[in-house]
């Protein structure tokens, strides 16, 4: 035992003293290049972090708002609860401006991962408000037309450079179309809610519309982003059931009271096979 006791000390004192001896000399230039890595990883990484949670932040104000505009069908002045939708938008595109202001001079798809959760969010709530408002479908340059900041002085001031400066964020394509996509599960709720309320033309409308974006999506076909042909199976699970709503309201609605409706058509939905689709 004391003679492995023996051996071992010199060996941590001949370590120590050779990590001295390297801590002394100057880095070569193998360990400075890898310096240098490591000092932009850390870099990377950590912005990276700020981005998923301001992107988590834009999710949740995001859902939010979306709850709040389902309680149009509800309400006798639903003004109200658009105008204040926007107020709770506009703090959302805030927080967007937190992302451009991370992004710049950055190329986005390093971090696309990171924030894309969270501008599909953000484009299904306004192209939600914006349907109930003027009944048509927001466009990408629409949605990226709000998404323009104007930097203050004092920030500028911060980066060295004078003056009032313009940061502009763009959605991607791929994010709109996935946007989009959600925003048919909305549809498909506000078009029960509807019913519930005694509202017997908005499920038609919402039909109609729902199978105009079906068959805009119909038209990517296997060319577009790999995420939206997992959530066409859920557009189409959305059509259907408010196609089946319309049927039950065309064919029974004359017989079924207002207040009654609302029920016929949540025990019809689940009779939908969950596998079978639209074709």
């Amino acid at each position: 035992m004391n003679t492995r006791g023996g051996d071992g000390c010199p060996r941590k004192k001949a370590d120590a003293a050779q990590d001295r001896d390297a801590g002394d000399k100057p880095p070569t230039p193998v360990i400075a290049a890898f310096k240098v890595f490591q000092h932009e990883l850390d870099t990377k990484h950590d912005k990276y972090e700020r981005l998923v949670k301001i992107s988590r932040d834009v999710t949740i104000e995001s859902k939010r708002t979306i709850f709040l505009l389902h309680r149009v069908t509800s309400v006798p002045n639903a003004e109200e609860i658009l105008n204040e939708a926007e107020v709770k938008l506009d703090g959302v595109r805030q927080k967007i401006g937190q992302i451009a202001e991370e992004l710049r001079g950055e190329d986005i798809y390093q971090f696309h991962r990171a924030f894309t959760p969270g501008i599909q969010e953000y484009v299904e709530a306004v192209s939600f408000l914006h349907y109930i408002r003027h009944r048509s479908l927001i466009s990408l340059e629409e949605i990226n037309a709000s998404l323009v900041f104007m930097r203050t002085e004092e920030d500028a001031a911060e980066t060295l450079l004078p003056g009032t400066h313009v940061l502009t964020f763009q959605v991607t394509p791929s994010d709109y179309l996935l946007g989009v996509a959600d925003l048919t599960g909305e549809l498909m709720r506000m078009c029960i809610s509807s019913v519930g309320n005694g509202d017997i033309d908005t499920p038609f409308q919402l039909s109609q519309f729902l199978r105009q974006i079906h068959d805009g999506f119909s038209y990517i076909g296997n060319t577009g982003p790999y995420e939206v042909s997992k959530k066409l199976h859920t557009l189409r699970q959305s059509l259907a059931k408010v196609e089946d709503a319309c049927y039950a309201l065309r064919v029974r609605g004359s017989e079924i009271p207002k207040h009654m409706l609302a029920d016929v058509f949540s025990s019809r939905t689940t009779l939908i096979d969950p596998e079978e689709g639209v074709v």
